[in-house]
């Protein structure tokens, strides 16, 4: 039982901040210790990374972080600090190369605070930076749509945000960002959660149980889709000629088209697979094999849950690999 719960723990994608406060606080410990012995320094450098790695949205990590290579003289690891950091925020980590000249022991804490102060990972920080801007926000949603949040850090901390939009009363921005995001990572089972969530209290529920399907096979242990049909099973009970029906397999292959599609960089094209049956199944395992070996594995997840939705043999079993895939990336 230990171990299963394991394994739910790792798989839950917010940051795990308990653990994060604990690893800073000893490496903040071990960088007092290191005015008296030097070597202290090596373990406050693995706190700090330990740190960092369990709850990447809290500043005091990476700032703790930076403190400990500055002291190490680590002027190289400052610069893969800042670029981890520029990837979550959804930066280009090239503009770092323009950084090239500057001695990183002396600028390199000003760099951090500078991109956390325009940028804080806090998603209520960064709402009350946003909001109070039209063009700001304007800029934020045009960015969702350019930018590569296929990092799994990223994709949250966007999500997140996107959250907030949502919550301003901004429905309709959030419902075609998501997707947008999703595309991207379409393991983000909370998300889709999220997303399904929105579109039941619109009233959409077709959407919503599309929604919440991708949810569960992301993440089977949160029977989201099943505790959805028991909802409208008893919303309708005695008061519809017959029961909620879950959306046909038309509309599930449809609605996986479109995802492929986000899924699809602007300058490639969706290639034209005819799923009939298993009459089409070699030509489509071999564009799911092609997409793997291209490194477009979100393309290659939604084909694959078109495949298992027409009920291709085989498919499902290439869906869970794709999805340990992108899961291990």
């Amino acid at each position: 039982m230990a171990e299963s719960l394991k394994d739910i723990a790792v798989k839950l994608q917010h940051p795990r901040r308990s653990l994060g406060n604990r690893h800073r606080s000893q490496a903040e410990k071990f960088l007092e210790l290191s005015a008296a012995d030097s070597q202290n320094l090596n373990w406050a450098e693995q706190s700090a990374r330990q740190a960092v790695l369990h709850d990447f949205t809290n500043p005091n990590n990476w700032r703790v972080l930076v403190r400990v290579k500055l002291e190490i003289g680590d002027d190289i690891g400052i610069r893969a600090v800042l670029n981890e950091l520029f990837i979550i925020l959804g930066r280009d980590p090239e503009q770092l190369s323009q950084l090239n000249d500057i001695d990183m022991s002396e600028s390199g804490s000003g760099i951090l605070e500078a991109a956390l102060a325009a940028d804080p990972l806090d998603p209520d920080q960064w709402w009350g930076v946003i909001s109070a801007n039209e063009d700001s926000l304007f800029t934020f949603m045009e960015r969702i749509r350019i930018l590569d949040l296929s990092d799994y850090r990223a994709n949250t901390l966007f999500s997140r945000r996107l959250e907030r939009l949502r919550d301003s009363g901004r429905e309709d921005e959030y419902l075609e960002l998501a997707r947008v995001l999703l595309a991207q990572r379409p393991s983000n089972h909370e998300s889709w959660a999220e997303l399904g969530r929105m579109h039941e209290r619109r009233g959409e529920h077709d959407q919503a149980w599309l929604c919440y399907d991708q949810a569960q096979i992301n993440f089977p242990e949160i029977p989201v889709r099943d505790q959805f049909r028991k909802r409208m099973e008893a919303k309708m009970d005695g008061r519809s000629p017959g029961p909620w029906k879950a959306p046909e397999v038309t509309q599930r292959v449809q609605f996986l088209e479109r995802m492929q599609q986000l899924a699809t960089p602007s300058f490639e094209e969706v290639a034209e697979v005819e799923l009939n049956g298993d009459a089409a199944a070699p030509d489509v395992f071999e564009e799911v094999s092609r997409l793997r070996s291209c490194g477009r594995s979100s393309e290659a997840f939604f084909l694959a849950r078109r495949m298992a939705a027409e009920g291709i043999e085989g498919a499902l079993k290439l869906v869970n690999e794709i999805r340990d895939e992108i899961n291990d990336a």
